[in-house]
């Protein structure tokens, strides 16, 4: 019998963000975490301790060079994830990288070539996107289950979710919460669409230097509107409502389901009857699942590309004061 040996993963950084996803590394079939770097020998040390990785690595250029490492999870700030993506591609590994993908259209354009360039296969972390429940509801919105849709509404917020240093609350590193709370909202309208806005408008509060709340609103083709919220200054919100002229669907937990409970949603017609869903599964293990095997990415990778794209131009409405107009 033949046995597929396990894709070995290097971990580049050791921020908070990189504990939940070693354990979804570690329990995935056909992965396995090999080494993990950081800019100190100390905290390497620390962390492949605390997660029991064989390899403690000072310095992320030295992961790159290890014989025992086929791909990288990119824990880092978003402003370094466009250096260490190149990097890594030109050192033929794979790349899971932490969203948002970069800080910009061209920098995210720049890993996809680079990667592409080097035959290597990418993904950007973000879990929900893998979930049966957000396959579901790709197929509702493929067979018309809410009939033709006029509206969408996201919102995603957590309220003041930082620690001392956090790289969130540093314009320098791609703080604020338009990237990183924005890509989850931004994200579903994405998807529920399938292409690009025709024209936003973006409005920000501003705190400590970066953007604390943000509320937007796009419009699209067949009439398609929708309304974006996030911020850090709000109870934790994670919610949207998808209405269509039939029916509606109303999920109030699709980036990660609430602890201890099933992934759920609901779907709300015209006479107020509602029917309840609810799914099992592990996101994460089934994004990094895809990632290590042969399935195509391509639709996965475009979502990411047209969520940065998206956020950039919220990003320059912000800053015009004024709608602005997306070039196809």
């Amino acid at each position: 019998m033949n046995h597929t040996p396990p894709t070995r993963f290097g971990v580049i950084g050791t921020g908070r963000i990189t504990r939940r996803l070693i354990a979804d590394l570690q329990s995935t079939d056909g992965a396995e975490v090999t080494a993990i770097a950081s800019r100190t020998a100390e905290r390497a040390r620390w962390y492949a301790d605390q997660h029991g990785i064989a390899a403690a690595v000072e310095g992320y250029a030295s992961l790159l060079d290890r014989d025992d490492v086929d791909a990288v999870y990119i824990a880092l700030p978003p402003s370094m994830h466009a250096e260490w993506t190149l990097a890594a591609a030109n050192a033929k590994k794979h790349v899971l990288c932490e969203k948002p993908l970069s800080i910009s259209p061209a920098e995210s354009n720049e890993m996809d070539r680079a990667c592409q360039f080097n035959s290597v296969r990418w993904l950007d972390a973000t879990g929900w996107l893998h979930h049966e429940r957000t396959e579901a509801f790709s197929k509702w919105f493929e067979e018309q289950r809410l009939g033709k849709i006029g509206h969408i509404s996201a919102s995603v917020s957590f309220y003041q979710p930082f620690q001392t240093g956090d790289h969130r609350l540093d314009p320098v590193l791609g703080g604020g919460c338009l990237l990183d709370l924005g890509w989850y909202s931004v994200g579903l309208i994405r998807l529920v669409t399938g292409q690009l806005p025709t024209a936003v408008f973006a409005d920000q509060i501003i705190r400590q230097g970066v953007s604390q709340r943000v509320t937007a609103m796009m419009w699209f083709d067949d009439g398609i509107t929708a309304t974006v919220s996030c911020g850090y200054d709000t109870a934790t919100r994670k919610w949207f409502e998808v209405a269509g002229d039939q029916s509606s669907l109303v999920c109030d937990d699709f980036t990660r389901p609430w602890t201890d409970r099933p992934a759920r949603c609901w779907i709300h017609d015209a006479a107020g009857t509602v029917e309840p869903f609810s799914f099992a599964g592990d996101q994460e293990r089934r994004m990094i699942g895809k990632l290590i095997s042969d399935e195509p990415l391509e639709e996965l990778q475009k979502q990411a590309l047209d969520t940065q794209r998206i956020l950039a131009a919220m990003e320059a409405s912000i800053e015009a004061s004024e709608k602005v107009v997306l070039e196809t």
